[in-house]
């Protein structure tokens, strides 16, 4: 049993860990054991669609689809969701790893790991057949492999993983070029660290920081073709199934649908070709945006043909920029109103009681689908999993799992204090060198005080991308949140090195 006698001081170092990651374990056990084979979402079908008919989509890319695609030998959407699961639980343990080996303290990467193993609606969200669960451990292992010691490997890896990311989710092609710029950013200060110890020690430390001058560009070179090249030939499958040039071809008629909560016609004053998307109505009596690309009576789906032609969405998209010209500063408030119902307390039903219904575990099985292209995904999913693909809710599992979220989950509100937290922790010590006269001592630096900026930098983007180019949804909010709870743990002094 030397074995054991090894493991056991480590077990005891780690144990408040160990305990959030056993219970997140039990949580998933029992969500599986209560909702059998999975849950369903809308967007659930066109994924099985695409991963039984690989053709790229015009509204998601194909990244998920592949994802089950590769597990479809199995036939079976439970082992997809406890795959989702296992993700959700390694999510957690790269949380507390990086925090851990930044030398911050074991409680507080316990705390950050909390909300990404624990929250009810996380787990939830693992439990249904959509991309988040695979996009936030992409995104969250790309910001940790980025918070290793700058190389060409770890760039590339990085760059990797983004890529993968955004073949998951759109939402991930801004933030490559947001990793370029925190990348160099951080590699520089750590080069001018290094150069400042070579200055101290001298000799063999400064030759040996010579050979690695440039290393910033080389590394941001790396990353960016290794996430651009895979997204690029994503690009290409896309131009020879659709013949347009990008990922998706919806992007205006989104872009369209969150104008609309403001575009007034008579500010725009658009061409006749463009009025025919206008609505009369007042914003305040407005359905929310989403309507505007779903529903059968909204001005763009009204058009001929499919909502996604390339002449339509692009009449969309010149639409959606004639609004946001005319009218910047109404874009500005709706977008600051979307953003701002991330931190509200609870969860008040938005933007509608349907897709809401959709992130809380239900009590009995779900209807089956009524719209055409969910009754087609339900043939292809029948085809993937070699039989019935209903839901089946046992008791008592079920039941403790909507006990369990009805009362364990974040509320919005104490997310926003945590993303406060680095920024303004770091700003107090800058105030107190500067006030100390001691504001030269932090030119080089060890390092940690810039450690929190890329995991806090993504998390502000997943949330203000969504609500400036979409709507708010609350499935948008948990693949930032573990991000902002590794941001302000990261925000902590280091423990010593003893």
């Amino acid at each position: 049993m030397s074995w054991l006698r090894r493991i056991a001081p480590w077990a005891r170092r780690h144990r408040w860990f160990l305990g959030v990651l056993g219970l997140g374990a039990a949580l998933r056990i029992v969500t599986m054991l209560g909702y059998r084979p999975a849950l369903w979402f809308p967007d659930s079908y066109s994924y099985v669609v695409t991963a039984m008919r690989p053709k790229p989509d015009l509204v998601r890319p194909a990244g998920y689809s592949m994802f089950l695609r590769l597990l479809e030998p199995l036939h079976d959407f439970g082992f997809v969701v406890l795959t989702q699961h296992v993700l959700g639980l390694l999510t957690g343990v790269m949380i507390y790893v990086a925090v851990i080996r930044r030398r911050r303290p074991l409680w507080a990467g316990a705390l950050a790991s909390a909300p990404v193993l624990l929250d009810a609606y996380q787990v939830q969200l693992e439990h249904l057949l959509v991309s988040d669960a695979l996009f936030t451990f992409l995104i969250v292992a790309a910001v940790f492999v980025a918070l290793r010691p700058l190389t060409w490997r770890t760039a590339v890896a990085t760059g990797l993983l983004l890529a993968a990311a955004t073949l998951t989710r759109t939402v991930g092609l801004p933030l490559v070029a947001a990793f370029a710029v925190l990348l160099l950013w951080y590699g520089s200060r750590a080069a001018g660290k290094a150069a400042a110890s070579a200055d101290d020690t001298g000799g063999q430390a400064g030759t040996a920081q010579g050979s690695r001058r440039g290393l910033p560009w080389r590394v941001v070179g790396a990353f960016l073709a290794a996430a651009l090249v895979p997204v690029v030939a994503y690009g290409g499958w896309f131009w020879a199934a659709h013949h347009r040039v990008g990922l998706v071809g919806s992007n205006g008629a989104f872009l369209y649908a969150r104008t609309m909560s403001f575009a007034d016609c008579r500010v725009m004053r658009p061409p006749a070709d463009l009025a025919v998307l206008c609505d009369d109505r007042p914003p305040a009596r407005r359905p929310p945006s989403q309507d505007y690309v779903w529903d059968p009576d909204s001005p763009l789906v009204r058009l001929p043909g499919i909502t996604f032609l390339s002449e339509t969405d692009a009449l969309a998209g010149r639409f959606a920029w004639l609004a946001i010209r005319s009218q910047p500063l109404d874009y500005v408030a709706t977008t600051v109103d979307e953003f701002a119902r991330t931190f509200v307390w609870g969860r008040p039903v938005y933007p509608d009681a349907e897709v809401y219904g959709y992130y809380e575990f239900p009590s009995k099985t779900p209807a089956p689908p009524g719209r055409h292209p969910a009754v087609v995904g339900t043939r292809f999913a029948e085809i993937y999993q070699r039989g019935p693909i209903s839901t089946r809710v046992v008791e008592p599992f079920a039941g403790v799992m909507r006990a369990y979220q009805s009362v364990v989950f974040l509320p919005g509100v104490l997310l926003l204090p945590v993303l406060l937290f680095p920024p303004l922790a770091v700003a107090a010590r800058w105030a107190r060198r500067l006030v100390a006269s001691r504001g030269a001592a932090s030119r080089t630096g060890d390092g940690w005080r810039l450690a929190w900026a890329v995991p806090w930098a993504v998390a502000v983007l997943l949330l203000l991308i969504p609500a400036a180019t979409a709507e708010f949804d609350y499935r948008y909010v948990l693949p930032a949140t573990p991000l902002a709870f590794l941001a302000a743990a990261l925000a902590l002094r280091p423990r010593s090195r003893r």
